[in-house]
């Protein structure tokens, strides 16, 4: 892993490993000067109906303000889009939302996507704090609902078996037609926990009131990030609070492994109550962390004629679906 404070498991070596067992071709680049490693890429080929492109999640890792590197980075993901017969590159780079970030991309002859790539505004919760000083830093109802959780005798079950996602994606199917969303399927969820789960990177938390299940949460903990991925809830967890124990749970565990913070993943922009993830950005952001907003994902074209039937189409999505 590149000792960079921006890696994150976007760009680690299980989220390629995962696509691969998906059939996914992947690229890992590393970007050397004089033996030394500079920086490194992990780039996904996709494949639709549509066209192939290129995506390059939460990375590459690279320092932007060098120019070299950054041109050495264009001139390769080029290459392999012309290896490919790629219509586009998307880009969601781990660098923060400003003015002179979207500047960098504009020169370098990106524009805006239409969809999203992965997650782009986050809530991040600063866990080098003591427990009694996360607690305090909560909202009081979210610090209420943690310990009316424990007074009400909610355990928290922990998993590493892949298996167990079969009842995960259940629910998930449940919490999907609730919150009228797409849901990821069954194997793909399976997939991507059994591979971070093998190197201890993955934990599927369970709550229970007696032997009802309440809730799930899958959470990834990789370099100094624990990230709350996936989560699930049934009818019935919805009249207990085990989903606030789930989280603080989790974040205990990822203090115990000495991460720094807690990555609640997602969240709505603030007061959109139209949102379809309005709800549950007010549960992460109950938690008292802080607001970070990425750069939005950037397209570099190929192919303009065929892009535009696929900016069509993202464009239509991305309305339909009140993200």
């Amino acid at each position: 892993m590149l000792d960079r404070p921006e890696a994150n498991f976007l760009q680690s070596w299980n989220w390629g490993e995962f696509h691969k067992n998906l059939g996914h071709e992947i690229e890992r680049v590393g970007f050397w000067e004089d033996e030394k490693l500079l920086g490194v890429m992990l780039a996904i080929v996709e494949r639709a109906k549509r066209g192939t492109y290129l995506t390059v999640p939460g990375g590459p890792l690279i320092d932007w303000e060098n120019g070299k590197l950054v041109s050495e980075f264009k001139k390769t993901i080029e290459g392999m889009a012309e290896k490919y017969k790629c219509v586009f590159v998307r880009v969601r780079p781990q660098t923060l939302e400003t003015s002179e970030n979207s500047r960098l991309f504009s020169d370098l002859g990106f524009r805006n996507a239409p969809m999203h790539l992965h997650a782009e505004l986050t809530n991040w919760l600063d866990i080098t704090k003591t427990e009694e000083e996360l607690l305090a830093g909560m909202r009081k109802a979210t610090r209420y609902e943690i310990k009316q959780a424990q007074k009400l005798g909610i355990k928290i079950t922990s998993s590493q078996d892949s298996a167990d996602m079969d009842e995960f994606y259940d629910l998930q199917m449940e919490t999907a037609r609730r919150h009228k969303f797409v849901p990821f399927g069954r194997e793909f969820l399976k997939e991507q926990f059994r591979v971070f789960a093998a190197d201890n990177q993955a934990v599927l938390y369970t709550a229970w009131q007696d032997s009802v299940k309440l809730a799930y949460a899958m959470v990834i903990f990789y370099g100094q990030e624990a990230n709350y991925h996936y989560g699930a809830g049934s009818q019935e967890g919805r009249k207990y609070p085990g989903a606030y124990l789930i989280q603080w749970e989790a974040i205990k565990e990822a203090k115990k492994r000495e991460i720094k913070r807690y990555n609640f993943w997602g969240v709505a922009p603030e007061g959109e109550e139209s949102h379809r993830f309005y709800g549950v950005s007010v549960f992460k952001r109950g938690f008292g962390g802080q607001d970070v907003a990425y750069l939005h994902a950037r397209d570099l074209v190929i192919d303009w004629p065929r892009y535009f039937g696929n900016w069509a189409i993202e464009s239509f999505r991305r309305r339909t679906r009140r993200v």
